[in-house]
């Protein structure tokens, strides 16, 4: 997400950072620079407008021009202020799910991932809060609709409201209400029909609705590839039926961003997700600050460990750090490693993440570097034999080229494989001796660590290490000199 408008801001602040110090005329061509990127990410003119001017005035005030740093500066003030667009004056308040049941209303037009995201927000509650959820479709228009939702719901172990023909959306509700009582739920989502476009009919049905269990929170699911269109629909639902939160769908397929930009800015509600996928845990809880970041380029060191910790369970870490601690990487540690990148998001959605790698994550992508990559080194690994991959020194050139052809891949690709598991295992036995990689494990178990505030990362510091591995300096701590295949730059 927000790919464009990262390059183009990236290409800005490169040229700040890179100068000793800066004049006005300096700040005013960069800010200028800024505002095309804005407008080109389909961010609203009033709200590019605004956004310019605050910058502006304090990106040229004493304070920056007089600093030894000034480009950081300037980076600082730019993310404060994207801090501030995106989160509105003050913090969004967390969604209101007390006294069970809670109704939660979900409105949208047609074919923008209403129902999908119904099933997305369902599954993160009864996962990560341990909430008791009953799902209801109210969509009686569109064929297939109800099943929809109750297949969606048998996939993510989630209860569905039984499918009772010939009633109306408002009876419905009221049937979801009393079967959310009866069942000792505490929460309940009431997914209303989509339309083409915005109508009176689709408006009066879900004001009828609104109106019959008067919702803990309305969320309005936009297609946030449809820029500013996505805005407009917001102000439409709220100005008639009252929505008190958003959430953008496709956001892994928008480079621009601009509706994210401006929906908070425009419409004053705050922006609870956004979907990143059709995948039912591609759900992403929306922070301005990480946002922000993403954008700069600074990455989101937070979402990358939260991700570990959904996909690493406490005894696999706590055996992996043993085994790495005493310098202990085979071919089977190595294929638990790539499978958890595959988990992840796999490679690029794991460079997308860290500081300054978005550039990097480009140039793998144009030389044909993808996540292919993984799926043949996880092959390679499956055609050895027991003993060959807890002892990858045996390999000789008779064994090599059984295990490539087994594979269907060349012997050199096998090569570059044995020398990342290598590289990898020596890596890790001089974090072991440092006690680095038991910080790193404790990070990743979200507990943290010395000199470590992952949720509140500061910008400047982000910046400086984003520029440590433009340079080529590798990742703080790890070094340079190796890249996820093996090779030296």
């Amino acid at each position: 997400m927000f790919e464009t408008l990262s390059e183009r801001l990236g290409g800005v602040f490169d040229r700040l950072t890179k100068q000793g110090a800066l004049s006005e005329d300096d700040v005013r061509t960069a800010m200028r620079e800024v505002r095309v990127a804005l407008l080109e990410a389909d961010v609203s003119l009033p709200v590019t407008r605004d956004f310019v001017r605050r910058v502006t005035a304090k990106a040229t005030g004493a304070a920056v021009t007089k600093s030894v740093t000034p480009g950081q500066q300037v980076v600082k003030i730019v993310h404060d202020e994207l801090v501030a667009t995106l989160a509105g004056e003050e913090p969004p308040a967390p969604m209101r799910i007390d006294n069970p049941p809670a109704p939660i209303l979900m409105v949208g037009l047609q074919g923008g991932g209403k129902t999908t995201t119904t099933a997305k927000i369902a599954k993160r509650l009864k996962d990560r809060e341990g909430k008791k959820v009953l799902m209801a479709s109210l969509d009686v228009n569109r064929p297939a609709a109800m099943e929809q939702l109750a297949i969606l719901g048998t996939q993510i172990g989630v209860d569905t409201l039984p499918i009772v023909a010939g009633q109306r959306p408002v009876d419905i509700a009221k049937r979801a209400r009393q079967q959310a009582a009866l069942g000792g739920y505490d929460v309940y989502f009431l997914d209303t029909a989509g339309r083409l476009q915005i109508d009176q009919v689709l408006m009066d049905e879900a004001a009828q609705v609104h109106a019959a269990v008067e919702p803990r929170e309305t969320i309005l699911v936009v297609d946030g590839l449809t820029g500013q269109v996505a805005v407009e629909v917001a102000e439409e639902f709220d100005a008639k039926i009252g929505v008190t939160g958003v959430v953008l769908t496709r956001m892994d397929g928008d480079g621009r961003g601009g509706a994210a930009l401006s929906m908070r800015a425009v419409t004053g509600k705050p922006i609870r997700y956004v979907g990143l996928g059709e995948k039912l845990d591609a759900l992403e809880e929306f922070d301005a600050s990480r946002i922000a970041g993403r954008i700069l380029g600074m990455g989101d060191i937070v979402a990358l460990v939260e991700r570990a910790q959904e996909t690493l369970e406490a005894e696999q870490q706590e055996r992996m750090m043993k085994r790495l601690s005493k310098g202990l990487f085979n071919m089977n540690d190595l294929r638990q490693q790539l499978e958890q990148m595959q988990r992840m998001g796999g490679m690029q959605g794991m460079m997308g993440m860290l500081p300054g790698m978005g550039k990097a994550a480009k140039q793998m992508e144009a030389a044909g570097f993808d996540d292919s990559v993984l799926r043949r080194q996880i092959a390679l690994i499956d055609s050895m034999t027991k003993k060959e991959r807890a002892n990858p020194q045996i390999l000789q050139a008779s064994r090599k080229k059984r295990i490539a052809k087994g594979a269907g891949l060349e012997v050199s690709e096998l090569n570059q494989l044995l020398k990342m598991q290598r590289q990898m295992g020596d890596v890790m036995k001089k974090l072991g001796k440092g006690g680095m990689l038991k910080q790193a494990m404790k990070a990743m178990a979200g507990k943290g660590g010395p000199g470590m505030d992952m949720a509140n990362p500061d910008p400047a510091a982000m910046q400086a290490a984003a520029a440590q591995l433009q340079r080529g300096g590798g990742l703080p701590g790890l070094g340079g000199g190796m890249n996820p295949f093996g090779r030296k730059k």
